[in-house]
């Protein structure tokens, strides 16, 4: 039996994880999400590589091998790919050097999920906001883009207070601030300097969208039962952020039925243009029937979690099993919601107690992903909650979650 190459559809033949037929994924970025989805993988079969910039990363802890790498380093990972030769390059995280990704694959060396192209263009803001904007013509807030302090205030008064800073490359909200008035603009650049992922002083100025809540579509590009590429969508996800990270998500959001076909279509143009296969994380304001586009991860989302609970295949299963050319079930499975534990200590190998008293909630469950070092603000864990509706199920999650604390012991 040969091994798949690159230009195969892996899902037509899958080998043995370790021999000579296995089939081999590598994940660029291996922390909760990443972890989640190697398991996803190995239970299919797969041989999973994991790499991050620190050492035992949750998704180190599960990996079949794992590498410790500045992933913004192009050199040092086109060196380490060549090295594993894995089927399928599959990025976590918005830090890592799209540019080599993007050369490595137009040199048919790689294949990158969904794309290169995908992952270069998402990994910055700039890049998505013109295509969604400028060239799709879909609806986004206002935005200008800013390389300096001068300029940044120039697009803050352009585009009027109150406003949103977030820079360019960065993600779970970080270096992201609401700048109410003038006289914040100095701190918003400073916080936007400090957040970015990739070293880049360029930060975009968003105007404010007056919505009424957010949601997350996870759009699904798979190969169906004719061997076409189809799009599938989850039930829409609900979610509260503060300063830009997810704190609690809920399944399914009631929308007004309007919203919900334009935010589909929304989707499906994004997510069409981007192409590949795989699970798409689209975030997007509603009010009323009016929706705006807001951003979009080639990959399971933060706020995606929630599916653990709810759905008949999580947003890990449905990517793992998209990017692999398998069948996907999207369907909802049970109202839930998620709530997210804190560190809330500065300090490596804490523990947690209260993990009894949150499972003796009705419908609850927790994941706690192992992270080796704790800060105040770090997500540490989740807590899952399945009830008769989400307003039930966000109520017994919370209540989970405030439950397990985090300790440090002598």
């Amino acid at each position: 039996m040969n091994k798949p190459t690159n230009s195969q559809q892996v899902g037509s033949l899958i080998g043995t994880p370790l021999s000579r037929t296995a089939t081999k994924v590598m994940l660029l970025g291996s922390g909760e999400l990443g972890k989640e989805v190697i398991t996803s993988l190995q239970r299919l079969g797969i041989e999973v590589i994991a790499l991050d910039r620190y050492p035992d990363a949750p998704g180190h802890q599960v990996a079949h091998r794992s590498h410790v790498i500045d992933m913004t380093d192009g050199k040092a990972l086109a060196e380490l790919i060549a090295l594993e030769n894995p089927d399928l390059i599959v990025p976590e995280i918005e830090a890592i050097a799209t540019p080599t990704l993007v050369e490595l694959e137009n040199a048919g060396k790689v294949r990158v999920i969904p794309t290169a192209r995908a992952a270069w263009l998402t990994m910055n803001r700039e890049g998505i906001r013109r295509l969604v904007a400028e060239e799709l013509s879909l609806p986004t807030s206002p935005y200008r883009f800013a390389d300096t302090l001068d300029e940044m205030r120039a697009a803050c008064d352009a585009i009027g207070y109150p406003c949103i800073v977030k820079p360019v490359m960065s993600s779970s909200g970080k270096g992201q601030s609401k700048v109410d008035n003038a006289s914040e603009v100095d701190a918003a650049w400073e916080y936007a300097a400090t957040g970015g992922r990739v070293k880049n002083g360029r930060v975009i100025v968003e105007g404010f969208v007056d919505f009424d809540y957010e949601i997350t579509l996870l759009t699904v590009r798979a190969i169906n039962a004719n061997s076409q590429v189809e799009t599938q969508y989850c039930e829409p996800i609900g979610h509260v952020q503060v300063h830009g990270d997810y704190v609690e998500s809920w399944q399914p959001q009631i929308m007004h039925p309007k919203a919900l076909e334009n935010a589909r279509h929304i989707a499906k143009k994004v997510t069409d243009d981007l192409g590949g296969l795989g699970l798409f994380g689209v975030e997007l304001f509603v009010k009323n029937e009016m929706v705006w586009f807001s951003e979009v991860s080639p990959r399971p989302h933060d706020t995606g979690m929630v599916t653990m609970a709810s759905q008949v295949q999580n947003e890990f299963e449905l990517h793992a099993k998209a990017i692999l050319g398998l069948p996907v079930d999207t369907s909802l499975r049970s109202p839930a919601a998620s709530a997210v534990i804190y560190g809330q200590h500065n300090a490596k190998a804490i523990a947690f107690e209260g993990v009894a008293e949150a499972l003796a909630i009705p419908g609850t469950d927790i994941r706690l992903f192992g992270k080796p070092e704790s800060f105040e603000r770090r997500r540490m864990g989740v807590a899952l909650a399945t009830a008769k509706d989400t307003d039930t199920a966000r109520v017994n999650a919370k209540q989970a979650a405030a439950k397990v604390k985090p300790m440090i012991v002598d």
